[in-house]
């Protein structure tokens, strides 16, 4: 699934292409994706022109004339490509989405699990709609610290791993990179939330937002469907210490220790029980 890093990647790669362009057509498939698209959206969308582009947790923010905001979500399987003026490349089997720009670009999203969401909120509605306003903060702006996650966590007892991952806490940790920050702050991912130590939080909030910068600079984690807008791979996946490595040695210097999995909330988790206390 795409996580903070991949959809922040992709919205990068979108923006240049995007911002300052007139939508000149839409087409929204039949199925739908994860709901059927909005009545009328593309009645809605199009000949706006495109202000700018924000991603929000895992949403793509488009921000259109008219003050409306076209929301895009890459759910489990999306990608985005990006079609240059004149490309006769052929459609796939499950284009779902299209946006065809007055320069003559086209955004097309493709999702074979249709899991993805596409749908358009009003600028003034955004903060109270249902899909954003239960939210947490975003883990790379400076509200989210060790002094307001030690107060969130402090009447928590379940296990840090499942807790950081809650998207009302904060967004966009992901499975891949709370395995990877965790490890890196030597935090065992089974640790009651409310036990975890002042000076430990501190180390993990500076680790979350290392992992999350690191990724983003190398284009997110490739392992299965992300691609970014040009068709390129994610190569954090190369620089992985914990995450899809069970029974390989820890890669901590003087550790004998090998990685070790378990089942958290439905989710793997990979872990060093010998470096993570």
């Amino acid at each position: 699934m795409p996580e903070l890093p991949e959809v922040e990647t992709v919205m990068r790669g979108l923006a240049p292409v995007m911002e300052g362009q007139v939508i000149a057509s839409v087409y929204c498939g039949e199925k739908g994706l994860r709901f059927p698209f909005p009545d009328r959206l593309a009645g809605r969308i199009q000949h706006a022109k495109i202000k700018k582009l924000e991603r929000r947790a895992k949403y793509i923010l488009i921000y259109l004339s008219e003050n409306n905001i076209l929301v895009i979500h890459l759910g489990m399987s999306g990608r985005i490509r990006i079609l240059a003026p004149g490309s006769n490349a052929p459609p796939e089997k499950h284009d779902h989405f299209e946006l065809g720009l007055a320069d003559g670009h086209r955004i097309i999203l493709n999702d074979a699990r249709r899991f993805g969401m596409v749908f358009d909120v009003a600028e003034t509605d955004f903060l109270v709609h249902k899909s954003f306003c239960h939210l947490g903060p975003e883990p790379l702006l400076d509200d989210f610290n060790a002094g307001y996650l030690r107060e969130k966590l402090k009447n928590k007892s379940s296990a840090i791993k499942v807790a950081i991952m809650d998207q009302r806490l904060v967004v966009g940790v992901g499975n891949i990179y709370a395995c990877e920050a965790l490890y890196r702050a030597g935090i065992s991912p089974i640790m009651s939330a409310q036990k975890v130590s002042k000076a430990k939080l501190e180390e993990f909030v500076k680790q979350i937002k290392i992992v999350l910068m690191q990724a983003i600079a190398a284009g997110g984690s490739t392992l299965r469907d992300h691609r970014l807008p040009d068709g390129d791979f994610g190569y954090f996946q190369q620089t992985l210490n914990v995450y899809g490595r069970a029974g390989q040695d820890c890669m901590t210097w003087g550790c004998e220790q090998t990685i070790h999995r378990i089942v958290q909330a439905g989710r793997s988790t990979f872990y060093c029980p010998h470096c993570q206390k």
